[in-house]
């Protein structure tokens, strides 16, 4: 029963209603109130679950996406594919997801974009860009981890600008955009540990410059 709700499990469940109320109506308290008559959730309760406003309407979206692009790519479908599979098909998953909402996308990002919301949509990039990594796998906990999932969220980032204006049939130009944009990582991913293998016991400039500052008798 819906009174028997948390607040968390409303915004869960209003979520996905006021993205499709916000193509029409951006990301207002009438899409939320329309989403909370249409899931049989009184308005003011709707209203204390998304007090914050727009932002957390667009973070319970968000969310709600997430998991949309978990369902669509299981483990156990994952557990046959490569990593550059991997990460291709979850990011799909994701924009498959939002492709029936691409206004409501793409006016949740201008409100993301105001100088005020930056520090919430950098969070809220990164939550995604880390689900995708472990999910794909990575269990990375050095500067590895990091640089991984800034990577990846700038390859997000420009195939989402790609993708609110594709017009191509089944998105075939975000997927081709995609597919060389991952292609990428994954050469720089192979360099990278090229590099570091030949380094590894090797010279280090490091060292050198160390010594030349610091020299052994």
């Amino acid at each position: 029963m819906t009174q028997d709700l948390t607040l968390d499990e409303i915004r869960a469940t209003l979520a996905p209603g006021i993205a499709a109320n916000a193509a029409f109506d951006g990301w207002s308290d009438a899409a939320r109130d329309m989403a909370a008559d249409g899931a049989g959730i009184d308005k003011d309760v709707a209203a204390l679950a998304f007090r914050h406003g727009p932002v957390e309407m667009i973070d319970a979206w968000f969310a709600h996406i997430d998991g949309v692009m978990l369902a669509a790519v299981p483990p156990e479908r994952l557990a046959f594919m490569k990593v550059r599979e991997k990460i291709t098909a979850l990011i799909e998953a994701r924009l498959d997801a939002t492709s029936a909402d691409r206004e409501s996308l793409r006016r949740a990002l201008a409100i993301l974009a105001l100088p005020q919301n930056l520090a919430k949509a950098t969070r809220l990039g990164w939550r995604t860009v880390d689900t995708i990594w472990h999910a794909a796998g990575d269990v990375a906990t050095d500067y590895n981890h990091y640089t991984k999932r800034t990577i990846l969220l700038g390859v997000y980032a420009s195939t989402v600008t790609v993708f609110l204006d594709d017009e191509s049939e089944g998105l075939a130009d975000t997927r081709a955009f995609l597919a060389r944009r991952i292609d990428g990582i994954m050469r720089f991913e192979k360099a990278k540990a090229g590099f570091l293998k030949r380094t590894e016991h090797g010279f280090s400039l490091s060292r050198f410059v160390g010594r030349l500052r610091y020299p052994t008798a």
